[in-house]
């Protein structure tokens, strides 16, 4: 397994959330021990870039001239983050996208010892709330700077943006909207953000989280299908018989929803990763798996399951509870796309099971949080 990150294989989820704030080193807590892959004899070559694949010679280059055979080939490229042209922030001081290990170590590394770090955060999606939410719990002023008219506006309806911006401001978090950055300009030991509204906003740490770019230039060398990732088939299988592709990396046809899907999780890498294997070990698989995805931010956690694209109608559902807890249902038609579900395990996981099973759903017996929340109650 060839890795041009140098570290023991990690999760990269927690880098955003308890990476930060933890005090071991990201390094320390790989998803394996080194001597468990010795002992499955998996060689691990860390730290080491893949130049090119020659898919005709099955062979892939290494980047100090070498060679490695292959029989079967498996991607898991990924994506890298977006560093948008912005003038002056790739020599501004202390900036960082947040990817990688090495990312939070550098992070971690800026903050040092001091607690009172003036913070800005270019983008206001999961992964920039999620930076924004640890760094304020180690005592950073933060300022998350979003270009659309909301956060979150690419990934969820305006109810679930409102929710996030006002469990940030609450926590003293600063959130602001329609902010184009047109300028980073540095001085001694700061930045200065410059917006087109004239507005600045001074940083010690400027952390960029806007998108990422998928990581196709290998697959398109090998001369494979490449349809908003690397196009696979339902047993991740690419174009060539032969190669394999896994991950963020990838595109396929979710049946379930009937559409080609790129999906950026944790869950979409590791069923892939399965589904795979066994087709390479000749085994007889599908991936037909719900997607899920989830988020932690303060004491709240939204957990997500299904895909809420082509909604024509939603049910917010609002328990009694002192804590927020509440589950917004996604349909089109009289089906049930997904659910997204705050501090509310329940709705997350009832969700799931009538997704699963196609089940119908009484919608008036969803909306009224005085009915007892359970299958039986919601079943048509």
């Amino acid at each position: 397994m060839y890795d041009a990150d140098p570290e023991l294989p990690y999760h990269r989820p927690p880098l955003s959330k308890t990476s930060l704030t933890q005090d071991s080193a990201v390094s320390t807590i790989p998803l394996k021990s080194a001597e468990s892959y010795e002992k499955e004899e998996i060689q691990l070559v860390l730290g080491i870039k893949i130049t090119s694949i020659d898919s005709e010679k099955k062979i892939i280059v290494i980047e100090d001239g070498s060679i490695q055979s292959y029989d079967k080939l498996v991607l898991a490229t990924g994506a890298r983050p977006i560093i948008p042209p912005i003038l002056g922030l790739e020599t501004a001081n202390n900036v960082f996208p947040l990817r990688t290990a090495t990312d939070v170590m550098g992070i971690r590394k800026a903050l040092g010892d001091a607690t009172e770090k003036k913070i800005v955060v270019i983008g206001g999606g999961y992964i920039g709330l999620e930076i924004a939410a640890s760094l304020k719990k180690l005592g950073c002023s933060v300022t998350v700077l979003e270009r659309e008219h909301r956060i979150l506006a690419r990934v969820t309806m305006p109810e679930m943006s409102a929710f996030f911006t006002q469990l940030h401001v609450e926590n003293g978090v600063e959130i602001l909207t329609e902010k184009h950055i047109t300028s980073v300009n540095r001085t001694t030991t700061k930045n200065v953000v410059v917006c087109a509204d004239e507005s600045q906003h001074t940083a010690d740490i400027v952390i960029v989280g806007v998108g990422i770019h998928v990581n196709t230039e290998l697959a398109e060398q090998a001369g494979l299908t490449i349809e908003n990732g690397i196009k696979v088939n339902a047993v991740a299988q690419t174009s060539n018989e032969h190669i394999f592709a896994i991950g963020d990396c990838t595109c396929h046809h979710n049946p379930r929803y009937d559409k080609y899907v790129r999906l950026e999780s944790v869950q979409n890498a590791v069923d892939q990763a399965k589904v795979a294997a066994s087709a390479i070990c000749g085994k007889e698989v599908v991936y037909d798996a719900i997607p899920w995805f989830w988020s932690d931010q303060y004491a709240v956690k939204l957990q997500i399951v299904g895909l809420s694209d082509g909604y024509d109608t939603f049910i917010l559902r609002k328990e009694k509870k002192e804590q927020p807890c509440f589950s917004i249902w996604y349909f089109k038609g009289d089906t049930l796309l997904a659910v997204d579900a705050i501090n509310n395990a329940k709705a997350y996981v009832i969700g799931t099971k009538f997704i699963k099973t196609d089940q119908m759903i009484n919608k008036t017996s969803l909306a009224d949080s005085s009915i007892e929340f359970k299958p039986a109650n919601l079943s048509i």
